[in-house]
């Protein structure tokens, strides 16, 4: 192969691959073939807050996933999938995992005040935040400051704290939620969840008054319920709720 062609194939391959990266989209999700090609497509998204479908007048409701740390993202495909309807536009929130919470959690309420002034249709905001995402979601809620209803779920979320959290961040959680914020912890069970059955307490624990505490099963679908699962039956119990 000479190196006209090399640098053809290479182009090619990279306008692919560059194309590929855009094709995070409801439509293209994947869930019986391949759960973790779809996620690879999510996590392969920049920073930002990302529409997972075409926006129309229809929708009311702006339904933002929040991954956790290290995400791959198949864990995230079954509960978007599952909680698109009519009225939802569905997006997801790529965030530097990283580092501490607090800038993530700033531009992600500015993000959300744009994508409202632009969609003058939408009046209702849900955010689901998983692991170290619903840690995230969790502080956002004494940040929110627009005239909006917010309803926020934080599932499998170490609100208590723990690794980098205490060492180098200026982590706070709210100990109230306001009346006009429905706000509901999810938690697994600790001795289930791989992300925090090895610690000497349950970081998810965190007493927050007007708060909603769930504590999830064993088993989901004949598996564990441990800690990638737990979005997947959080999702179940959230569209129920907006039927």
């Amino acid at each position: 192969m000479n190196l006209n062609r090399i640098s053809l194939v290479f182009s090619f391959g990279l306008l692919m691959s560059c194309s590929e990266l855009k094709e995070a989209s409801l439509n293209n999700f994947a869930i019986e073939d391949d759960v973790f090609e779809s996620g690879k497509s999510l996590v392969a998204l920049t920073y930002g807050l990302h529409n997972l479908e075409e926006a129309n007048l229809d929708q009311t409701t702006l339904l933002i996933g929040v991954h956790g740390s290290n995400s791959r993202g198949y864990e995230w495909v079954y509960p978007l999938q599952k909680l698109n309807q009519d009225k939802n536009l569905v997006s997801f929130y790529r965030w530097n995992d990283d580092a501490c919470p607090d800038s993530s959690m700033t531009s992600l309420h500015s993000l959300i005040k744009t994508k409202l002034e632009d969609s003058q249709n939408i009046n209702k905001v849900i955010i689901v935040g998983h692991s170290y995402g619903g840690l995230l979601v969790a502080s956002f809620t004494d940040k929110w400051d627009i005239d909006i209803s917010l309803e926020v779920h934080s599932v499998a979320a170490p609100l208590k704290g723990m690794g980098m959290l205490d060492r180098a961040c200026n982590y706070q959680v709210p100990t109230s939620i306001g009346s006009d914020i429905k706000f509901y912890q999810w938690r697994t069970i600790k001795e289930l969840d791989g992300a925090f059955k090895d610690l000497d307490y349950d970081p998810q624990v965190l007493e927050i008054e007007n708060s909603i505490v769930i504590r999830l099963p064993e088993t989901y679908k004949g598996n564990k319920l441990g800690h990638n699962w737990s979005i997947s039956w959080v999702a179940d119990e959230i569209k129920q709720n907006l039927q």
